[in-house]
């Protein structure tokens, strides 16, 4: 069970790393260079003006090229994508991602092709699965980070 947890951990922080890392540099796969962060093009333009939708379509639609936004999720990605990869502060990973994912799933809204659940309620409880059975221990660097000085003093970073 622990390894099936830590595969699950590892794949999930892939999806997460390599968003990030396709919209840094434009590896092709859903942006194209041109449309990259390092060439100067927003990384939420596109899905806040044009792929959202239902009740809360406005107010995504308002946050759509703003520097800060750019930066939050930028730094969302890659800090979740290589924290779940490295088996590292899977409980902030776990909250920041779950965050992420509950606000996307709300710009999306109303559901295809169930009325409730989507991929992303499913990454929810998968990423908050993780830090409960100590995934990161696993094929990961999870039991000597806990043993840090940092994550004593700071227990959310475990």
């Amino acid at each position: 069970m622990k390894y099936w947890l830590a595969l699950s951990r590892i794949a999930l922080g892939s999806i997460f790393f390599w968003a990030f890392l396709d919209k840094l540099f434009g590896l092709g796969m859903a942006t194209t260079r041109e449309q990259s962060w390092l060439s100067g093009a927003s990384p939420t333009l596109g899905f806040l003006n044009f792929g959202t939708s239902g009740p809360f379509k406005e107010i995504f639609q308002n946050l759509a090229d703003q520097p800060l936004i750019d930066w939050l999720f930028m730094l969302g990605l890659g800090f979740v994508g290589l924290a779940l990869l490295l088996g590292l502060a899977l409980r902030l990973a776990a909250y920041l991602g779950s965050l992420m994912m509950l606000l996307i799933y709300l710009a999306v809204l109303p559901k295809e092709h169930h009325p409730f659940i989507d991929e992303h309620i499913i990454y929810i409880l998968l990423l908050n699965i993780l830090p409960l059975a100590d995934a990161g221990n696993f094929i990961g660097l999870g039991k000597w980070w806990a043993k840090t000085k940092l994550v004593s003093k700071y227990p959310i970073l475990k």
